[in-house]
């Protein structure tokens, strides 16, 4: 088989049907992109002040979440997770560009496909949503390296320094991405880029103020006009605005929780960041990476419990708590965390999944955290006077574990209270009152019935003295998730805990009329106040119609499920409402027609606030027949999905490889190790060559060493050191007999009987798995750490020298496949010959079935076919689940239809089931399965049980 040649078939089909499916997602008729798209018409204005970010003068409270389209290798799957995003409020999105992802050699740069930069920005644009741009050149990102490419490892110079040779390879980089960029810049109107980061969390050690301004100016002349900012690791007042290498504004990251999810009901104290206006008092609060989530190492505790660490009560505390410090820009990180495909990730931290807990999983499912955060991002986009408030003084609560503590937006008075445990990490149940005094006037006691309760880990953000459209908002002890104005009326959409008792009073110059439309609240006049005051307690959604103000106000006063089953979008024609569907992604309107798009899980009701002259409504572009409710609203009903049936995986193939382990292995057009020098710190042992695998071009997965020498027939032993990365292994052969393996470091091996050739040729066999690169978060050039042999020789007598011959994936900086890129392949002799691709000849391979066992230590492959048939309009997520017996001992690279989508390690874990992304897997229609399973030496080798898994289905395909 010519592997080259069908390489390049494969990836060429993969290419064509990664970009065929992004064209079926952007075919919309142009228009229907001008109500959500951001305006590319002419030219806008970005500046700050101390309290927040403005766009054309107006102030925009930021409110975004970190995305990786690089951990998500199918482009139709980006405006996926974005419209996700925008529909859960987020009115920007923070992505790293991985210098390693698109430059396998120095000097190639690759844009194009699962790398199309212009696409993830376009896309962006014409989903509504802003971008913060993170280019590097380091990322840190747990991938490899920490966004470095491989050939970077053999400089000489430090990197994140100014030494010549690191920082123009950095410009080098930044002069190709920036190309990009610099033509999706808000200001230039032609897309969505309002922010750059120069460099990342660069806060340790000794710092080059040369380097960062070197970085600044590199920016600059690649036409970068937006504001720059570059993320201190905490707040350490790092490149302050006005200091050499400062840009122009301070950012820090906040970490809280920590990394380990082992105990996730051990909390730390929310951070108070009031005291870090003093850093950059003229730029608005910007934490450009806060806790979204956390990173989970091999043999971890697994994600969900980071789900629960970082939970909903987590981003009630924190988020609230930093809306309380002043901060006006919040990313959160991750939001969506995706995939470390292939060999993508800093195996000291990570393995194949990053799904991090976010609030949308790896497999693209909605959480309670993704409803949290839709409560907060509608919030804070709705309450305009947000986004520029000065610190008030606390409340004294009528509970002493309460602290509440209050903003102030200077020019309407409006006040923001936080309600919470002083301790925040307490899981006790309280009850409080406490006074207030605004413009409205002062009051002893709220609220004046009953208590405001705090559940244990729950914040509130409380609204009093707003201009809440037409209506005055007095205050409320529940919380407001949005308004709009709709038609001739006012709606708002307040929430609670469910169970909890609320109480809102609004002013009026007379006494309104109140109708109690649903639920159980109780309303009272204070003719003296001039107050309407609504007691309640929060369960299901209570709907309110109130008239004697400029407009009706529809007040819908919702629990916990109630809130999170509720959307809202703006079009054209005003902002819409919705109530019922897992997600609402998208609203527009063409005259009297609602077109919206969104998913189900299971049938129910779509019930939709909207403009007066709605009449049909659409869903997904199918009509949906609604009534009129006697509120004014229309309710319909949407189907959930249809079931998804996956076949089982069965008609397997087994080969067992490893020949590079035998004596007449033809390795001649191997590389010859035998360099003498190395730019690397790390020097090999006197009068040994360098073996490094980087150093020869071989930058990911693993390699394989033979080295050649003439025995005397004394050697006894062959003493070899390696250097794999966390959880990495090696193993050795003496002329095709297995010596044995070892993890990362230095290990003896005893030569068997009968196993040396006496004055005759002899070949020592190494196979080495490079996990990865460490990041240089430390900027101490961690990541040129070596890979592959470090060093070898031969015990016993007077031992000759080793010649070396060195072979890692196909090409090597030269890619056999481009379209997969630099991280899919490693140097097994199945991936050289093709065995991983689709359309493989295998017929003459044996058949077998699972599970198998394989008891020869060394690499054998498993492969088989599989067809699916899921029905048009469906969304559905499919993952590869691995069942067995912990105890055996054997590791995997898994390929779907030739993309390498994890490996796995069954002893260590503690992933076992893996997300296969759309668009690599076909859906409908024939996919090829691959395993490369690599047995340790105690004969449990081989392959546990496989199966297909659906991790979420939907109705309604994006």
């Amino acid at each position: 088989m010519n592997v080259r040649k069908a390489l390049g078939l494969s990836v060429s089909a993969a290419s064509v049907a990664a970009i065929a499916l992004t064209a079926c997602s952007t075919t919309e008729d142009a228009s229907t992109h001008e109500q959500a798209a951001l305006s590319t018409a002419g030219g806008h204005t970005i500046d700050y002040d101390g309290y927040s970010l403005k766009i054309d003068g107006k102030r925009l409270y930021v409110w975004s979440g970190e995305f990786h389209y690089w951990r998500l290798p199918s482009p139709d799957s980006w405006r996926d997770v974005l419209q996700k995003m925008k529909a859960a409020g987020f009115n920007a999105v923070s992505i790293y560009f991985d210098w390693g992802f698109h430059s396998p050699k120095q000097g190639v740069y690759d844009f194009n496909g699962i790398r199309d930069i212009d696409a993830v920005l376009e896309i962006a644009r014409e989903v509504g949503i802003y971008v913060i741009a993170r280019p590097g050149p380091y990322i840190n990102a747990e991938t490899d390296a920490g966004g470095f490419p491989g050939w970077l490892v053999t400089q000489a110079g430090k990197a994140r320094t100014t030494a010549p040779d690191y920082l123009e390879a950095s410009k080098e980089w930044l002069r190709h991405v920036d190309a990009i960029l610099a033509r999706h810049q808000f200001t230039d109107g032609h897309g969505p880029i309002i922010l750059y980061q120069i460099e990342n969390e660069y806060s340790n050690g000794a710092l080059d103020a040369q380097y960062m301004q070197a970085l600044i100016d590199q920016a600059r002349a690649d036409g970068i006009k937006v504001p720059l900012f570059h993320n201190d690791v905490w707040p350490a007042g790092n490149w302050k605005p006005g200091t050499l290498g400062g840009p122009n504004m301070y950012a820090f990251d906040g970490y809280p929780q920590g990394f380990d999810c082992s105990n996730p009901e051990t909390w730390k104290p929310a951070p108070d960041f009031r005291w870090t206006r003093g850093l950059s008092p003229n730029t608005p609060m910007f934490i450009a990476e806060f806790q979204g989530g956390a990173f989970d190492p091999w043999g971890g505790p697994g994600f969900d419990k980071c789900q629960k660490l970082t939970g909903p009560d987590f981003e009630s505390i924190f988020y609230k708590g930093n809306i309380a410090s002043g901060a006006t820009l919040q990313n959160f990180y991750m939001t969506f965390g995706g995939t470390s495909w292939g060999w993508l990730p800093d195996p000291g931290v990570v393995y194949t999944s990053y799904d991090y807990g976010s609030a949308i999983r790896e497999s693209r499912q909605l959480t309670a955290k993704y409803d949290q955060l839709k409560r907060m991002g509608y919030f804070v986009h709705a309450v305009e006077p947000l986004s520029k408030t000065d610190y008030g003084p606390d409340l004294t609560a009528s509970n002493a574990k309460i602290r509440i503590r209050t903003n102030v937006n200077p020019d309407t008075k409006t006040q923001f209270l936080l309600v919470a445990h002083a301790d925040t990490t307490s899981t006790a149940r309280d009850q409080l009152t406490f006074p207030l005094s605004g413009p409205d006037g002062t009051y002893a006691t709220v609220p004046q019935s009953g208590t405001l309760e705090i559940a244990g880990r729950e914040a509130k953000m409380l609204v009093a003295g707003y201009d809440l459209g037409a209506q005055r908002w007095v205050y409320s002890t529940s919380e407001i998730m949005t308004h709009a104005r709709i038609g001739a009326r006012d709606v708002a959409l307040i929430h609670g805990t469910t169970g909890q008792e609320g109480e809102t009073v609004l002013r009026y110059a007379a006494a309104p009329k109140v109708t109690v439309e649903s639920g159980d609240v109780t309303a009272t006049w204070d003719a003296d106040r001039k107050d309407l005051r609504l007691n309640y307690r929060h369960s299901g959604l209570a709907r309110v119609r109130i008239e004697g103000g400029a407009r009706p106000l529809e007040l819908l006063i919702a629990d916990t499920a109630s809130s999170a089953a509720s959307w809202r979008q703006d079009t054209a024609a005003g902002p819409v409402l919705e109530r019922g569907p897992y997600l609402v992604r998208d609203a527009r309107v063409f005259g009297s027609t609602l077109a919206l798009s969104g998913e189900t899980r299971e049938a129910g009701e779509l019930e939709i606030w909207a403009p007066p002259s709605t009449a049909t409504v659409l869903w997904n572009g199918r009509p949906v027949r609604t009534t009129r409710t006697p509120s004014g609203t229309l309710l319909g009903h949407l189907d959930g999905p249809a079931p998804v049936s996956l076949p089982e995986l069965t008609q397997w193939r087994h080969r067992y490889e490893t020949p590079e382990r035998a004596p007449d292995f033809d390795d001649a057009s191997w590389v010859a190790a035998n360099r003498t020098t190395t730019n690397n710190p790390t020097k090999p042992p006197a009068g040994q060559p360098v073996l490094y695998a980087d150093e020869y071009g071989f930058h990911h997965g693993d390699v394989w060493y033979r080295g050649h020498f003439r025995a005397t027939g004394a050697e006894t032993g062959v003493s070899l050191s390696a250097t794999t990365g966390t959880q990495g292994k090696y193993a050795a052969w003496l002329n095709g007999v297995y010596l044995g393996a070892s993890g990362n470091g230095a290990h003896a091996f005893s030569i068997p009987a009968g196993a040396l050739r006496p004055s005759a040729d002899n070949v020592v066999a190494v196979l080495v798995e490079n996990m990865g690169h460490n990041q240089d978060w430390n900027h101490n050039d961690s990541h040129k750490e070596p890979r592959g042999l470090t060093s070898a020789s031969l015990v016993g007598g007077a031992a000759p020298a080793l010649a070396w011959k060195i072979q890692g994936n196909l090409g090597g900086e030269d890619l056999a496949d481009p379209v997969r890129g630099p991280f899919n392949n490693g140097g097994l002799f199945g991936e050289r010959a093709g065995w991983s691709l689709p359309g493989y000849p295998d017929r003459d391979w044996p058949k077998t079935t699972l599970p198998a066992t394989e008891p020869t230590p060394g690499i054998s492959w498993y492969r088989t076919e599989f067809s699916l048939n899921v029905p048009q309009g469906p969304e559905t997520s499919i993952g590869l689940r691995i069942t067995d017996d912990p105890k055996r001992r054997y590791r995997l690279q898994i390929f779907v239809n030739g993309w390498n989508i994890g490996r796995y390690i069954n002893d260590v874990g503690p992933q076992r089931v893996f997300v296969i992304p759309t668009g690599i897997l076909r859906t409908r229609g024939s996919n090829t399965l691959a395993v490369a399973s690599w047995g340790d030496d105690d004969g449990t080798g081989g392959l546990g049980h496989v199966s297909l898994v659906d991790l979420v289905s939907s109705a309604g395909a994006p």
